[in-house]
């Protein structure tokens, strides 16, 4: 399983499209195998779910994310956690461990706002 974070110097970014970059987990019997970053390649709307996608992604975990991006990774069938916030490598345990649910922070603008989800 490949679990990607949204992430700014190591942390959970707060806004997806406009992360530093992400942090690729893969993981085996729930156990963090190896991890790499990719850095952003750009936000415009529809491309990094995709992206990611095509990385073999099978779990998002952000701050806050865009309705638009959350329908397309609903479409390739990645499972969507908003509302995380802390380490990159913590989120991804939490996740493996079944103690990070998703709040549904939604961002509800296209343009980036600090208030993201609130």
């Amino acid at each position: 399983m490949k679990i990607a974070v949204a992430s700014e110097n190591g942390m959970v970014a707060e806004h997806f499209g406009h992360c530093e970059g992400f942090v690729i987990f893969e993981t085996e019997d729930n156990q963090i195998v190896k991890s790499e970053v990719v850095a952003n390649p750009g936000h415009r709307p529809g491309f990094l779910p995709n992206f990611l996608s095509d990385m073999g992604v099978n779990i998002i975990i952000s701050g806050g994310m865009g309705g638009g991006a959350i329908e397309i990774f609903n479409e390739e069938n990645i499972e969507v956690i908003v509302g995380a916030r802390g380490k990159a490598q913590a989120a991804a345990e939490n996740y493996m461990n079944d103690s990070l649910k998703s709040t549904s922070s939604v961002c509800h603008e296209h343009r980036y706002h600090d208030e993201c989800g609130e």
